[in-house]
């Protein structure tokens, strides 16, 4: 049985890691919530108990196994160093440590090997992390040289606080009533925004240019070529992902179909005589990601196909990635 901290998350990443320490059968001896001064002193009823979120403090960490930090850039600097010093393991969900070689970047279907005795693990980005859970099979038999991808990200991406600024934003759209855009760049009511993180010199967004890098980390591979478009979307809490994939082999779609329909954490939907394909509506609350709209790209043929993925990214990405790592280290001990 072990302690556990999820530290400084926003109030649905806690559920939904909470949700999946509990399916996944964490042995958890006490489960704490952390958070800053603000959010300390509320209370959260879990199917462990209930729980009240304390301000961090890191003289907690002193009899802690495990810590969950879905903290941002600055917070997990400052708190996992002080974890670490006292044999903490942290688990983090931000993009602080994802590019220091020394710490293992980890997508559980993936590398799991690469975690090895690591006292940080980061968790690659959304769009990263569910790309690959969806094309890594295909990659296995097929190889692959190039990909394009244009994702479609809700505004959970920016948690609550992003997800209510869409509401409000929908419902003062249709009342015709003035409405403001303090968490995005641009009103999401009833628009996209091609404009996710900050630009870059090659006028990549950082956000679309994360998806090359954590892809060449994972693997250890610059050679796959990829370029990406990140799009902000009105949705509530699923992202989905058209992506277009050069292999090194022709390819077979049926086949194709085949690897996906029997891969972990995958749920093939692509009938489309029946006009069954992956949405965002129907990949809420799952924890699969749902692959469809598979076929050869008519532009380049044998060597390339497309398809498209939905997933709840505050479920599948924020909480159950996390908790598959937290998994794999404590299988290990056993």
């Amino acid at each position: 049985m072990y302690n556990i901290w999820i530290v400084w998350a926003t109030w649905a990443v806690w559920i939904e890691m909470i949700n999946c320490l509990y399916d996944l059968k964490i042995p958890i001896n006490k489960l704490k919530l952390w958070a800053s001064a603000r959010s300390a002193w509320n209370k959260l009823k879990t199917q462990f108990w209930e729980l009240i979120i304390e301000e961090v403090n890191e003289e907690f960490f002193d009899w802690l196994d495990y810590a969950l930090f879905s903290a941002g850039w600055d917070n997990s600097k400052l708190f996992a160093p002080i974890a670490n010093k006292k044999w903490v393991v942290v688990i983090d969900n931000s993009s602080a440590f994802r590019y220091d070689k020394d710490v293992p970047l980890i997508v559980p279907q993936i590398n799991p090997e690469a975690i090895w005795n690591a006292m940080i693990i980061a968790n690659p980005n959304c769009t990263t992390a569910i790309l690959w859970v969806a094309v890594y099979p295909i990659y296995k038999k097929y190889g692959l040289k190039k990909m394009i991808v244009s994702t479609y990200q809700a505004t959970s991406w920016a948690g609550a606080k992003g997800m209510e600024e869409l509401i409000e934003n929908t419902k003062k759209y249709l009342n015709n009533e003035k409405r403001e855009s303090k968490v995005f760049a641009h009103d999401i009511a009833f628009n996209l925004i091609p404009h996710i993180d900050k630009f870059q010199d090659n006028w990549y967004t950082k956000e679309e240019m994360k998806v090359t890098w954590e892809t060449h980390k994972i693997f250890w591979d610059d050679s796959i070529k990829i370029s990406c478009t990140a799009v902000r979307i009105p949705t509530l809490r699923a992202h989905s992902e058209s992506i277009v994939l050069k292999t090194d082999r022709e390819v077979d779609i049926d086949d194709i179909k085949k690897l996906l329909k029997n891969s972990p954490w995958v749920k093939l939907v692509d009938d489309i005589e029946h006009n069954i394909y992956p949405m965002p509506m129907n990949a809420m609350w799952k924890y699969d990601v749902e692959v469809g709209r598979i076929r050869k790209n008519i532009v380049f043929w044998d060597h390339w196909i497309e398809l498209f993925v939905s997933w709840d990214q505050l479920l599948r990405w924020a909480a159950l990635n996390a908790v598959e790592i937290l998994k794999i280290i404590i299988d290990k001990k056993r």
